[in-house]
């Protein structure tokens, strides 16, 4: 007879659990057998190179092994037994590193899983969520992003402060920069497309169109007619934004899975165009040898500058040292990230800021109020375009060559993910699915093929605590009575009451 007390071991059910377990192993086994059980290796011979397989089925067994031990502590911790979970996710930790083990990347899956196991035992006993209902674990991340965001006026600052210094710090040397700016780079790109998906609930698929437009734009003003970089950034972005205007006009009539669908559609036309037209993109060669940005047109930061120039070291006396540019570049992508973020905090008071968040929450109560959608769409699409042709120009100068493949449709997923992992309309949360989904798998590089497979498994448990996003709360941008009036105190009332009753 099954006891009634929660959290018991007789309340699991022996055939539930082995059924969970196994289908967790068989989906396991199916992803690994290929990817992780069959590796191509070039063997030289008298013949010359030959391609072979090697096979690495030890590494598929132990990888099934730890995928069903932590499928069994996830359910312990969804049947209220955390302490078990505790205890498991430390003995995986730890035996994962005991153990000899093939290869040198399952003791640091068994350490992260283990200990990712671990820490989520502890939470359920701490907040004890497997009590929750989903509607309760929803206002509970609701009331934690709400915490977060007050606190955002301090963090943000703080952020912004330690990015500045970043550089100059002993840790910093050109690889952590190098990383730095890749995740800028996508902290900017997340900011244009929150403006269109997160304030205006536009699902836009193919946002990279403007990313790559803003980078040939640059690209080819620079190589045909010999104009800088501060001349080709304006430009791009004004192209990007007239590329999101006649994405915009199409769309009009359209919303959720028929607009997503039209914008993947568009996203695939432009990287078909880039792909095709090799006369002037290049085709599948791309464009190589694009021109690295000055020193604000008054150094460059070669060794020698050409005749009636001078070079950045020399400006400053300084000895020759290829940093230089990688740090200039990273203040240049820390600098137009701030602007970015700067102009979208204000827009958002603005009256097309407040149009945005109305369309989002409701189209149709939103045109019976007179606002005008054409408008407001249009303008949504064409802002965050300009945005991501900032961003494309200065990928272009950074990489010195560019191609199509480039810009496909997994630029605009990653994107996309950065946003909604972040929590639609949240600034900071765009930043830290930024150094989630960005910078964990470029530190995780040396995993090879496992790196994916690390930033597939990271985005699962993103989505599993915090299916919202990791601040989840929308906080709107103006409030009936003002900031501290009566909307604001009978809101905190009823969250006041609401933590209560938890």
């Amino acid at each position: 007879m099954r006891s009634e007390t929660p959290g018991a071991f007789s309340d699991l059910d022996p055939r539930t659990i082995l059924k969970e377990v196994g289908f967790a192993g068989l989906v396991a086994l199916g992803l690994t057998f290929a990817m992780v059980g069959l590796r191509t290796v070039d063997s030289n011979t008298g013949d010359g190179a030959v391609l072979g397989i090697d096979t690495r089925f030890a590494d598929v067994a132990w990888t099934v092994a730890l995928v069903m031990v932590g499928r069994f502590l996830l359910i312990l911790d969804r049947a209220g037994l955390p302490i078990p979970v505790i205890l498991g996710g430390i003995a995986m930790a730890v035996v994962t590193q005991v153990i000899p083990m093939p290869g040198t990347v399952l003791p640091v899956f068994g350490l992260i899983g283990g200990g990712v196991l671990a820490l989520k035992g502890v939470l359920t006993l701490v907040r004890h969520r497997s009590k929750l209902t989903a509607q309760e674990r929803d206002e509970a991340m609701d009331r934690a992003g709400q915490r977060f965001q007050k606190l955002s006026r301090y963090l943000g600052p703080a952020l912004a402060a330690f990015a500045i210094v970043m550089p100059f710090l002993p840790f910093a040397d050109r690889q952590v920069i190098d990383i730095a700016t890749l995740i800028l780079t996508y902290v900017m790109l997340g900011w244009g497309l929150n403006i269109v998906v997160g304030l205006a609930g536009l699902l836009d698929l193919g946002y990279v169109a403007f990313y790559a437009i803003g980078a040939y734009s640059y690209a080819l003003l620079a190589q045909t007619f010999g104009f800088s970089f501060w001349l080709c950034l304006p430009l791009a972005g004004i192209l990007s934004a007239f590329g999101g205007l006649m994405l915009g006009f199409p769309v009009l009539r359209l919303r959720g899975d028929y607009l997503a669908i039209v914008t993947l559609g568009f996203g695939e036309m432009v990287r078909i165009i880039l792909l095709n037209w090799y006369k002037v993109t290049g085709g599948p060669d791309g464009i190589s040898g694009i021109p690295r940005p000055s020193f604000f047109g008054f150094a460059d930061f070669a060794r020698h500058a050409p005749p009636g120039s001078t070079t950045f070291h020399e400006l400053f006396g300084l000895e020759y040292d290829t940093l230089y540019r990688v740090i200039f570049l990273y203040y240049l992508i820390l600098a137009l990230a701030l602007l970015v973020n700067f102009v979208t905090m204000r827009v958002r008071r603005l009256p097309i800021g407040r149009a945005w968040e109305a369309l989002r929450e409701d189209d149709i109560a939103c045109q019976s109020l007179g606002i005008n959608r054409t408008n407001v769409k249009l303008a949504a699409f064409t802002t965050g375009a300009m945005f991501a042709g900032f961003a494309g120009s200065f990928f272009a100068t950074r990489q010195g060559f560019i191609s199509p493949e480039s810009f496909t449709f997994i630029e605009s997923a990653i994107i996309l993910a950065i946003v909604v992992l972040g929590g639609m309309g949240s600034q900071l949360g765009v930043v830290f699915a930024s150094i989630i989904l960005i910078g964990m798998p470029e530190w995780f590089r040396d995993l090879e093929q496992y790196r994916m497979l690390a930033f597939g498994g990271g985005m699962v448990l993103i989505m599993i605590w915090r299916p919202r996003g990791l601040l989840a709360h929308r906080d709107p941008t103006v409030l009936l009575h003002g900031r501290g009036g009566p909307a604001e105190s009978e809101i905190r009332a009823e969250q006041q009451a609401a933590e209560a009753a938890s």
